[in-house]
């Protein structure tokens, strides 16, 4: 290929299932390689296996694809100087496509049932030997009006040789390729035979795609032959690998759809710089990056040969860091959606100090609410409640609501500052003959409802006076009773 090409690069998916980890990091690649060098990135969908179509498939493709963060040039309902980037639409190009092949002898109808067919193969498999379909089994009588479909042609003794990007050389015989349907029995296409045609008429220079495809290249690369046209450079992918590296990440091992991703709190940030390090890396010690530097670091030569493991406790602490890297002012812009109920009528001042007070622990934005409802609405006085106040702070009922009564008059009294909080509830700690691990958890549990909290002094701030107050009230209540 000439090197000085404009870089075209696609992602093809069929909208015969929802876009899945996997996926979205060919997707990544893809559109890295074709940013990095100014190119163009199309997104085509190979929708020609009809029966097997998804209903909603499409647009959850796109709109994860969207989510990350990833433009394209062409795609769905965006068209491009060689038309539509959908197969269905593009029936007439590939009947044009296979229409020359016949009249070079390269293409043939085959008129063989699938009953036929599969005696063929179950008599090869009775016989312990490989089924490879050639044209001599073929039915090549009848006529365009009878079922058919039609087949290519694959040479004898021909070696298919090729440098993939990410594999190295490849050498494969034409003994281990069999004759390829090109077009089904109802008029489309199959992918080995679109997928050609489109990456020809779409100008595309590099095929960035998983290596379960690595085996069909050689029928790919007959058909670029046999049209004359000048070989992409391919580049197949390893696979993203479930826990433990021993087999293909999947449902069963907990990944999700992209779009429950999303859902679920995490970043498009996060996201994109998680995937990309599935099985690449700049021979740095880096692992953080934007978008911009992604582009600028990725190279199709740094990806390994063999699968990388899916690591989801390693996707929630980066995406934690990418949250914490926000400004309070992003982190409120962009957390509307995950305040707690209660939180509705609270100005953005206040909810940016919870923010403030909590970002070193969101994870996620999907656990805002529960990291931090207690800061717009009251702990339930249970007898859950009192059982962990007593439980925790291992005091008595009478001692606790002492304790309980002495931190009342000291916040009556208290300017509320951060200091002034810390230096007088450590004071209070030798007259009432207790630790402050002590005192501090019988406080925390009292205003919070639980043991788990921002730093106690910061919390209390934040609440005020009045409100904590209140709630120490309300402690002091429930201890009496």
């Amino acid at each position: 290929m000439n090197n000085n090409k404009k870089v075209v690069t696609r992602f093809a998916p069929s909208p015969t299932g929802m876009l899945h980890i996997g996926g979205l990091r060919t997707t990544l690649f893809s559109w890295l390689w074709a940013r990095k060098h100014d190119g163009e990135f199309i997104i085509r969908l190979e929708d020609t296996d009809r029966a097997r179509l998804v209903e909603g498939a499409t647009e959850q493709i796109l709109s994860s694809i969207e989510a990350l963060g990833m433009d394209w040039d062409y795609g769905p309902n965006k068209p491009g100087p060689f038309g539509s980037c959908t197969q269905s639409h593009r029936l007439m190009t590939y009947q044009e496509r296979i229409e020359e092949l016949l009249v070079k002898g390269i293409a043939y109808r085959d008129y063989n049932t699938s009953e036929a067919i599969e005696a063929l193969r179950s008599a090869a498999i009775a016989e312990k030997r490989p089924f490879l379909y050639r044209k001599a089994m073929a039915n090549l009588d009848g006529d365009i009006t009878t079922p058919h479909v039609i087949r290519i042609e694959i040479p004898e003794n021909k070696q298919f040789i090729w440098e993939d990007a990410v594999k190295g050389l490849q050498t494969w015989s034409s003994k281990d390729v069999d004759d390829f349907v090109a077009i089904k029995g109802d008029g489309f296409p199959t992918y080995h035979f679109a997928n050609v045609c489109d990456d020809k008429a779409m100008g595309v220079s590099h095929v960035i795609r998983a290596d379960e495809w690595l085996a069909s290249t050689p029928k790919h690369l007959w058909l670029w032959e046999a049209f004359g046209w000048e070989t992409p450079i391919y580049a197949h992918v390893p696979p993203v690998m479930a826990p433990g590296g021993k087999k293909k990440l999947s449902k069963r091992d907990g990944a999700k759809d992209v779009s429950e991703y999303i859902l679920d709190g995490y970043t498009p940030e996060a996201l994109m710089n998680f995937l990309a390090l599935i099985g690449w890396n700049d021979g740095t010690e880096k692992e953080f990056y934007s978008k911009e530097e992604l582009t600028s670091a990725f190279d199709l030569s740094r990806v390994q040969k063999s699968g990388a493991q899916f690591d989801p406790v390693k996707l929630e602490w980066m995406n934690g860091v990418h949250i914490r890297a926000m400004s309070i002012d992003e982190l409120y812009s962009r957390s509307n959606e995950w305040w707690h109920p209660a939180a509705t009528n609270y100005p953005p001042e206040y909810k940016k100090e919870v923010l403030r007070l909590n970002r070193e622990r969101l994870k996620k934005f999907s656990e805002l609410s529960v990291l931090t409802w207690y800061f717009f609405k009251d702990p339930s006085g249970t007898d859950e409640l009192k059982s962990l106040m007593l439980s925790e702070s291992g005091l008595e009922e009478t001692v606790a609501a002492g304790f309980i009564s002495k931190i009342i008059e000291l916040a009556t009294d208290n300017d509320f500052s951060e200091t002034s909080l810390h230096d007088q509830i450590y004071g209070l700690c030798e007259p009432l003959n207790t630790k402050p691990a002590v005192l501090f958890k019988l406080i925390r549990i009292s205003l919070v409802g639980g043991k788990n909290a921002p730093g106690l002094f910061e919390t209390m701030h934040a609440l005020g006076k009045e409100t904590t107050i209140r709630r120490l009230n309300s402690a002091a209540t429930l201890l009496a009773k």
